[in-house]
């Protein structure tokens, strides 16, 4: 009766051990492998962690236009050009609101208020742009100095303001903690505590603008011009928006004046058609960088592997005059190249991940980023699957060379 026998692990350890010892005799040409290999994984991890970080940066950005995902955006025209009052529909619209319990709500008048202010020439018209204080944190408004408009703000009876950066640079650019004020005439007047700065657009930036709160707006004023157009925008789950929107459309037409005209769409750059093209395009182009850094590394690895093999063929010979099997000699070689590019590839992923946590490098990399995500796991998976299949291949060709050292080779060299 035949004996089963077992798997055995004696063989794989003996083949580590033997591909420990390649390594640690041959130092200077593991180094130079390690090197190689461990630029290329550095770099394919970077690319990908840059890519979400840029995909990151991206969305927020959009973010500030359109709102976050996902945004839905009500406007309401009078069908026979008849003042609206915007008052009743506020309480209209509150009302729908409560049966959905969002979590944040505003209205919004951009580009029709313009507020007599005081400025260094003289009384000037400036465009106003009123908001509630859920605005700043549907559009992650950002500032470069001060803070944004809060809630509480509206209970204030000095009610505070955030202008534009180049509007703070004709007013002084007095800092903020020596508590600067704006002056307004009219309707308006009053002065009006300055608490934050919105930076520029672009370098050439001149815009001119004061945000102030809806509701400290109709405290001061009475009531909004009669060329106002007030939007309503809702942040609502993404996952749900599909269904939402319909219902929320129907319920805010219901009872509404049939004069007026509702209508009740996203905003947020999720619902534009060409976003996932675009994202599609961007995650292609990186990858293929990727996978070119990847190429350049593994070709690099493998020409090292090749030289250093005609430098070995003696050593090769005497092993296998001492018995050591094709399979042996084989499996030596692959590990070897196995062991180097892991641990390279560990190296140069911890690398990549220490210089991507720190705060200088991704402000300075991605400027005017909020929700700095952390180190992307899969990019630290990318970067070690492809070490090792990068040492596998690349370990192959050195291998099956190995397998035709003779015993006599040995003698030849």
């Amino acid at each position: 009766m035949s004996e089963r026998r077992g798997f055995s692990a004696a063989p794989l350890v003996g083949a580590l051990s033997d591909a420990w010892n390649e390594i640690r005799v041959h130092r200077l040409r593991v180094l130079l492998s390690l090197i190689g290999i461990g630029v290329a994984v550095a770099a394919l991890t970077a690319v990908v962690a840059i890519g979400e970080y840029q995909k990151q940066l991206t969305a927020e950005q959009s973010d500030r236009y359109g709102g976050r995902v996902a945004t839905l955006t009500m406007n309401v025209g009078s069908s026979d050009g008849s003042p609206i009052d915007w008052a009743k529909l506020d309480a209209h619209v509150e009302r729908v609101s409560e049966r959905y319990s969002f979590s944040r709500t505003s209205r919004l008048v951009d580009g029709t208020v313009n507020s007599p202010v005081q400025m260094p020439e003289g009384v000037t018209p400036v465009l106003t742009r009123l908001y509630d204080a859920d605005y700043a944190v549907i559009h992650r408004m950002t500032v470069i100095e001060g803070r944004t408009l809060q809630a509480s703000d509206a209970e204030l009876l000095a009610p505070p303001v955030v202008i534009t950066e180049y509007m703070w640079e004709l007013l002084g650019s007095v800092p903020l903690s020596a508590r600067p004020t704006l002056t307004m005439t009219g309707d308006l007047a009053g002065t009006y505590p300055i608490v934050g700065v919105l930076p520029k657009e672009g370098v050439w930036d001149t815009n001119v603008r004061v945000d102030m709160l809806y509701d400290s707006y109709l405290a001061r004023a009475g009531a909004l011009p009669n060329e106002a157009s007030v939007w309503r925008e809702f942040w609502v789950p993404p996952e749900i928006v599909n269904d939402l929107a319909p219902v929320l459309a129907m319920d805010l037409r219901a009872g509404l004046d049939p004069s007026l005209e509702l209508s009740l769409s996203r905003s947020d750059w999720a619902s534009q058609p060409g976003y996932a093209d675009s994202a599609l395009v961007f995650q292609l182009v990186s990858g293929a960088i990727a996978g070119l850094v990847l190429l350049l590394g593994a070709l690099s690895l493998v020409n090292v592997q090749l030289v250093a093999m005609r430098q070995r063929i003696r050593e090769i010979g005497v092993r296998r005059s001492f018995g050591a099997t094709s399979g042996r000699v084989f499996t030596s070689v692959l590990l070897e190249n196995l062991v180097a590019t892991t641990v390279a590839g560990v190296v140069g992923i911890m690398l990549v991940v220490l210089i991507m946590r720190s705060e200088w490098v991704v402000d300075a990399m991605f400027q005017g980023l909020q929700d700095t995500p952390p180190f992307p796991f899969g990019a630290a998976l990318a970067g070690l699957i492809a070490s090792v299949v990068v040492g596998a291949l690349a370990g192959v060709i050195p291998a099956l060379v190995a397998l035709r050292v003779k015993v006599i080779d040995a003698i030849r060299f």
